[in-house]
């Protein structure tokens, strides 16, 4: 079950709804925040209920070792459990993503021939576990107190933050589920929420599904497609990958608001992001915040010269990369974004004299040259991709990609109201109209968090608009879901 789905959106979502504030308006919350824990699980066990018993396992595991950590004084016994703690749930996530990874190294550098494991990859697993370190970590320094088992457990499984994050922080979240105010329905944080979640849901059905076919043609056989095609496929997956992720995030932080509790931030228009550093403050901010605070700062941050500074920067990203997955292309997406991030520290001064348009596009095309390692499957692949793109071979676009955009039956909708022999006359105008107003939109709209805090629930105008767009877009999305697509980051 994912967001982008009908069960979802017609059935769960308006169950899980009703069900919650229903049981809250008796006054029995440990029985709301149950039937929260209880659709969670649901949920997540739509996908796996085998997962879903070690996800559960893990849960248990966790709070028993934090509550004993908490018992004890400082010592030997203390430092040991939470080190098994530490090990248990890191354990789990480099035995289920990482095995067959190492397995392949192995083989590969020793000439050796150990069976791979072939592990099915346990959903959300990366960002639970992290969620999970935080509150170990957390505990273990005495920056939080444990939870009790009923909150902790419903933060884990917050069915929003579940899958793709973000990686909110346990007491900005359990804090929200203890305030009674909030186990009442609010009508505006409900609009809020739809509008939030109407507008993902179009970022994700209508740009993201749409472009993923077009990116899917190219990097499978980049040596068939000349360099048009080549650069407007890797100009395609930027924005796949941005409306993909963004429309998650949106869709994530709508669902939390509908429940009165506000996630964190994640996403803040990182392609208006001037500079590389200015882009990781900007792009999946949860976990930027996450490596700061429990693998950057323990490594020494910036408070031990410049070199070790530099060095920890590239450890970060290292494993920032090998966290979005198993791969040596992974690893050498880190690497790129973290080398950049280091030179910015030594030319970060010159870079603000040049023009903020021009620092604008440079960022935007050492992220696009960055993502297309993040799409291939090998590095023998992207050496393709870029030497395809390198030929200057430039010429029309391919006519498979220009045929299967003018075959959408929105592109067919529009011949249909005038617009043929336009379309017949410049087969390619209306894809490369479609991307130019992609640009305009990552460039110079503002994003979903934006456009929801100007929401103006006593205002008849502004909530009357907001709502016209929420149904438009609901329906037209809804309508478009001729099948189930995964998120890009569903597979991290």
């Amino acid at each position: 079950m994912t967001f982008n789905s009908y069960i979802f959106i017609l059935l769960f979502l308006p169950l899980a709804l009703l069900g919650y504030f229903g049981i809250n308006r008796t006054g029995k919350y440990k029985y709301g925040l149950l039937w929260l824990i209880g659709v969670s699980c649901w949920f997540y066990g739509a996908f796996s209920i085998k997962f879903l018993l070690l996800f559960a396992a893990s849960i248990c595991i966790n709070q028993f070792g934090v509550c004993r950590i908490n018992e004890m004084i400082h010592g030997i016994r203390r430092k040991l459990t939470f080190w098994v703690l530490l090990v248990f749930n890191i354990g789990l996530l480099l035995y289920y993503k990482y095995c067959d990874f190492f397995i392949e190294n192995i083989n590969q550098i020793f000439q050796t021939e150990y069976g791979l494991l072939n592990l099915a990859l346990p959903v959300g697993i990366s960002f639970y576990t992290f969620r999970q370190l935080s509150y170990v970590i957390d505990c273990y320094k005495e920056t939080s107190k444990p939870h009790a088992f009923l909150d902790y457990a419903a933060y884990a499984l917050f069915f929003p933050m579940l899958i793709q994050g973000p990686i909110a922080g346990h007491e900005e979240v359990i804090s929200q589920f203890q305030e009674e105010i909030r186990k009442k329905v609010s009508y505006e944080n409900l609009s809020k929420g739809m509008y939030a979640f109407s507008r993902g849901l179009a970022k994700k059905a209508l740009i993201a599904d749409i472009l993923s076919p077009i990116v899917a043609l190219v990097f499978q056989n980049a040596d068939a497609y000349n360099t048009t095609s080549v650069l407007l496929a890797m100009v395609c997956y930027t924005f796949q990958i941005y409306f993909d992720f963004s429309g998650y995030c949106d869709m994530a932080y709508g669902i939390g608001l509908m429940f009165n509790i506000e996630l964190p931030i994640n996403f803040n228009s990182p392609y208006k992001a001037v500079s590389i550093s200015d882009f990781w403050d900007r792009w999946h901010m949860s976990l930027t915040k996450f490596f700061t605070k429990y693998v950057y700062i323990p490594l020494g941050g910036n408070r031990k010269g410049t070199v070790r500074t530099c060095v920890n920067v590239i450890i970060v990203f290292l494993v920032s990369g090998f966290w979005h997955g198993a791969n040596w292309t992974f690893i050498l997406w880190g690497a790129f974004h973290g080398v950049f991030k280091v030179l910015e520290r030594f030319i970060g001064k010159w870079l603000e004299k040049i023009p903020k348009v021009i620092r604008i596009g440079v960022t935007f095309v050492l992220v696009t040259l960055a993502w297309s390692l993040f799409r291939i499957p090998t590095v023998a692949n992207e050496k393709e991709l870029l030497k395809q793109a390198g030929l200057m071979d430039f010429g029309a676009l391919s006519t498979d990609i220009v045929e299967y955009f003018n075959e959408l039956t929105e592109i067919r909708l529009l011949g249909r109201l005038g617009l043929q022999g336009v379309i017949d006359a410049y087969p390619a105008v209306l894809l490369l109209l479609f991307i130019f107003f992609l640009f305009i939109a990552v460039w110079f709209c503002k994003n979903t968090k934006e456009k929801t805090e100007e929401f103006q629930f006593d205002s008849t105008k502004k909530y009357g608009g907001k709502m016209a767009v929420t149904i438009v877009l609901l329906t037209w999305s809804i309508i478009s879901l001729s099948e189930i697509s995964e998120f890009i980051y569903f597979n991290f």
